[in-house]
């Protein structure tokens, strides 16, 4: 079966001076993403992520393991074949336009539309860019480059991408529009590996994500194994009974934190006590689940011992 995907016991080892031993920035990893699936990849700073984003992508070299896009060792240029990638800081050539940048796109990747300018443009305006089409990069803030960039990710055509930080520098509307578009392109079929810290954003696109903490894999799951059963909930109501268990607020509304697994009994109570349901929403989110894997505490600080 071809994997998009499809990394195997990679590790990579950086020498350090002769005082220090060697530096193990990925230590063993596994893993294989699937054609039409999109695959998150999080966990701190220094994780790991950047490092198998270089190998996937041929930047960089493993020390040991194997690393194929659609059954072809990275080592190979054919295995980007159709790849579309974002770096976290793309660096853009400051004395092109969007557009210039986005055309030379399709000549690198063999692309041939009809009509080339107006496939372009019809990307770059999906991107909020249409007005600075013509303009050259220079000067350009960061948002603006990494929709530049994802725009030249999109115009090729991929039937991968690779996003490194893709909502990096966006403001809400822009990350806003970035995953609409993402979203539009996963259901269409197309295959997606990103990081990202944003990861309220990232749980609405991903079909499981990988955790990865100082070079080891964690844990692969779907967003619903990833909170499990634990998942705590919060639930509001208003009146004027008082509820065993909830906790006034102000107006005359009441509020509790259980387990969701502990939801319809006091659904039923709240029920029965003639109250208004006003809000139950999720309180352990992919954030959580984030801190609780890489061995933080809600403060993102690690324990005392």
């Amino acid at each position: 079966m071809t994997h998009a995907i499809d990394i195997h016991e990679l590790r990579k080892t950086y020498p350090r001076n002769w005082a220090a031993p060697p530096f193990e920035a990925l230590k063993e990893i596994s893993l294989t993403v699937e054609e039409g699936e999109v695959f998150g990849f999080i966990g701190p700073n220094g994780a790991g992520k950047s490092t198998t984003i270089k190998i996937l992508t041929g930047v960089m070299l493993p020390t040991a393991g194997s690393a194929a896009l659609f059954d072809i060792d990275v080592r190979h240029p054919e295995a980007r074949r159709g790849l579309g990638y974002v770096p976290e800081n793309p660096s853009l050539p400051d004395y092109l336009t969007p557009m210039e940048i986005l055309a030379m796109g399709l000549v690198l990747h063999g692309r041939k539309p009809d009509r080339p300018d107006t496939h372009c443009m019809r990307w770059l305006e999906r991107f909020g860019l249409g007005e600075a089409a013509n303009k050259v990069v220079r000067g350009f803030s960061k948002g603006m480059a990494q929709r530049t960039a994802l725009a030249h990710a999109m115009a090729v055509e991929p039937r991968l991408l690779i996003l490194d930080e893709p909502l990096s520098g966006l403001d809400p509307i822009g990350r806003r529009d970035v995953v609409e578009i993402l979203s539009e392109y996963h259901r269409q079929g197309g295959t997606i590996f990103l990081t990202s810290h944003v990861l309220h954003d990232v749980e609405r696109l991903a079909d499981r994500f990988g955790m990865i903490h100082k070079g080891e894999l964690k844990t692969i799951q779907s967003p619903n194994e990833l909170v499990g059963d634990d998942e705590m909930v919060t639930v509001r109501s208003s009146g004027a009974r008082p509820i065993s268990g909830m906790t006034a607020e102000s107006g005359g509304r009441w509020f509790v934190e259980l387990r969701r697994s502990e939801l319809w009994s006091i659904l039923r109570e709240i029920e029965n006590a003639g109250h208004t349901l006003i809000e139950v929403k999720p309180t352990l989110t992919l954030e959580s689940a984030f801190l609780r894997y890489s061995g933080l505490g809600a403060d993102g600080v690690p324990p005392k011992p």
